[in-house]
């Protein structure tokens, strides 16, 4: 790329908040590259990414600057380095990137382009800082641009303009399930554009509803990627000649959720998870996913019958926790359930059915009480949407890793899963899907068959079309209007949910932002 300079790239996974232990990554990624010439590191690698409102407490960003000064003093006899953190300076507060060498700042460079969409609301707690300049550095000019700032073209072309040979990127890219096809489109106009090299670092791990796959990559002068980081590992070291195999989407997105769901609990220190095992496809692909990212022994499967529980359903759920690996039990809610019919008068109908939800959801939580293990809820998109959830019930949980995964993608991640080792039964794929609340209940009893279901939710979320605009698509009006009606009234359960990873463009909470209280019907 440069003749005579090497560069190494430390895709790692900080933990947001936790400045001294990031302090230490940093160390040990500057130790792991001791023979590069220069190293890059995420966006805001002191602080993690996104800090949100953490900036805006001035004790927190005395400390991520406290921390950066003491690596940069101690920083003499390590490669020059680009050190990320949240930077004060004249009364604003700047999205940094530090130009490390010799154990001084040779460059300040301040974020430009604040992202203020989707996911994304630095303008409310950083300033935009001017656009920038090269860097001297052995003789050459390098160029720095954060995240955003190579999104669009000012910022690149300002420094090709001032003579920049390269461009290194810092990046604190989440993942969505285009977002790779969506980096590479980027980076290939800022190439094109300015005729220049760009090395793009990525940060990897899970926060919260979030998730950053890594993916770290460097396109030469001709457009080409001639290196990429693995997705969804760690990646310290200098830039290569070899491009990681691309996984397939199913496999792509399933690394994403191990990957969401292992550092929810190992950041948040849980010991393990509790999940409400049913026999059905949602909690079996759960269980699956926690127990490849996390081991089967931190993973709590509990059967929870009513009357109403099939045969089936007790097999398949025990079948797939031997599968698995993971502990299996049985606790009955039928004195529950009992107790609730003799307190409340002419408890029937829908109250009669979410009354068993919510009698496994107190004991869940009880368990989860007694042990510490978090609850793994698992509802799926489409459910979430339409509101097919029981507040309090079904829906009670720290955790979803199926949050942001349409019903019909919940089928095709258990085949993908099988095809590395089959843990999820057959029956448990080729069942028809049933809550198992009343005799012979079908979901399609209440909702359109998945496919169907799901290519409407499809229109009205991910791509944010009317009613009128699916019908002129040649929908079927009824379902159309009812899906509608459904995804509107359901927006107040949405909002007590249980976080979970951002897989689609328009993830709820994050992405789609929709007013409980609205009058607009179509």
């Amino acid at each position: 790329m440069i003749a005579g300079l090497s560069i190494a790239i430390a895709q790692i996974n900080p933990i947001l908040g936790n400045i001294a232990y990031n302090a230490d990554l940093v160390r040990k990624a500057l130790k792991a590259c001791a023979k590069a010439d220069i190293v890059v590191f995420p966006e805001l690698v002191i602080c993690g990414y996104p800090p949100e409102d953490l900036v805006l407490k001035k004790s927190f960003v005395q400390q991520c600057m406290k921390a950066a000064k003491s690596l940069i003093a101690e920083s003499t006899d390590v490669p020059a380095y680009i050190l990320t953190t949240p930077w004060s300076e004249n009364g604003k507060t700047y999205n940094a990137a530090l130009f490390v060498e010799g154990g001084k700042v040779k460059a300040k460079i301040f974020k430009n382009n604040l992202p203020n969409y989707g996911v994304f609301d630095e303008k409310r707690i950083f300033a935009n800082g001017p656009l920038p300049e090269p860097v001297e550095f052995k003789g050459r000019k390098i160029g720095i641009a954060i995240c955003e700032d190579i999104w669009f073209e000012p910022a690149c072309m300002h420094l090709k303009k001032l003579g920049a040979e390269i461009i290194l990127s810092p990046n604190g890219s989440p993942y969505h399930h285009k977002k790779r096809e969506m980096r590479l489109d980027v980076v290939t106009e800022r190439v094109k554009e300015t005729g220049l090299p760009l090395v793009y670092v990525n940060q990897l791990g899970g926060q919260d509803d979030l998730v950053y796959d890594g993916g770290s990559f460097v396109m030469d002068a001709n457009g080409k990627v001639i290196f990429e980081a693995p997705h969804c590992e760690e990646y310290v070291g200098l830039i290569g000649d070899t491009v990681s195999k691309i996984p397939s989407k199913n496999a792509e997105i399933y690394d994403v959720l191990k990957l969401s769901l292992k550092d929810y609990i190992r950041k948040n220190n849980f010991p393990g998870v509790i999940i409400g095992m049913s026999g059905g496809i949602d909690s079996a692909l759960s269980a699956a996913v926690a127990c490849d990212s996390l081991g089967p022994d931190k993973v709590r499967c509990v059967m929870l019958p009513s009357p109403f529980t099939s045969k089936e359903s007790f097999e398949d759920a025990e079948s797939c926790c031997k599968l698995l690996g993971c502990s299996y039990e049985v606790i009955s809610i039928e004195a529950a359930m009992k107790a609730f019919e003799a307190t409340i008068p002419n408890l029937s109908g829908l109250a009669h059915e979410n009354m068993q939800s919510r009698a496994r959801g107190v004991v869940l939580m009880s368990l989860s009480n007694q042990t510490g293990w978090m609850v793994l809820t698992t509802g799926n998109k489409s459910e979430m949407a339409t509101g097919y959830a029981t507040l309090y019930g079904d829906m009670c949980g720290g955790y979803n890793v199926l949050k942001d995964i349409y019903k019909t993608k919940v089928y095709e991640l258990s085949e993908y899963r099988n095809t590395l080792s089959k843990v999820i039964p057959e029956r448990i794929i080729t069942k028809a899907p049933t809550a198992e609340l009343r005799e012979n209940q079908k979901d399609q009893d209440s909702l359109p068959p998945y496919e169907v279901l799901d290519a409407i939710l499809d229109g009205l979320i991910e791509r944010d079309l009317s009613v009128s605009d699916l019908i002129e698509e040649g929908f079927d009006p009824d379902p159309v209007h009812h899906v509608w009606k459904l995804l509107d009234r359901a927006e107040y359960k949405r909002r007590q949910s249980a976080p979970g990873p951002k897989i689609t463009t328009r993830a709820f909470g994050r992405d789609r932002r929709y007013p409980i209280t609205n009058g607009f019907l179509k």
